[in-house]
């Protein structure tokens, strides 16, 4: 799992009026607004091609489509992102509970959430994101 960060500052920043013109308004609301999209509604869920999946707001590589399973949450998950730094992971007390947000390690977007409930995947964990937050290119296009 990535390490825990509480950065500051991105690689990749916008102000907010440029975030708004580069996001629909389901995106902000997700990737900068920390929203949750509906469960079983996003267009990514039931994706099963190979390839790659990225940060919609910046295109920074998050995941391989290899490690993408079906965890019957109502989101797309994975076991393990790309890459070590790929992903950001912060404690997250919303909600009366503590989780752990995932963000976008190059532009500080909300993602979705980490659980270490991910049974009989190689780490054990799911990473649970907002379809709406990522971006998807088949191997084919690649």
């Amino acid at each position: 799992m990535d390490t825990v960060n509480n950065n500051d500052s991105y690689p990749f920043e916008l102000s907010e009026s440029e975030w708004r013109a580069r996001l629909n308004d389901a995106e902000y609301a997700v990737l900068r607004e920390a929203a949750t999209e509906r469960p079983g509604t996003g267009a990514l869920l039931d994706e099963n091609r190979a390839g790659l999946y990225t940060c919609r707001a910046c295109d920074n590589e998050l995941f391989l489509a290899g490690t993408k399973f079906d965890a019957g949450c109502g989101w797309p998950s994975f076991y393990e992102s790309v890459r070590e730094g790929a992903v950001e992971l912060i404690e997250d007390n919303t909600l009366g509970m503590t989780r752990t947000e995932v963000r976008c390690a190059n532009c500080g977007s909300h993602l979705g959430h980490v659980f270490p409930d991910g049974f009989g995947t190689p780490t054990g964990d799911r990473y649970c994101m907002n379809s709406v937050a990522l971006g998807f290119t088949p191997e084919d296009d690649a």
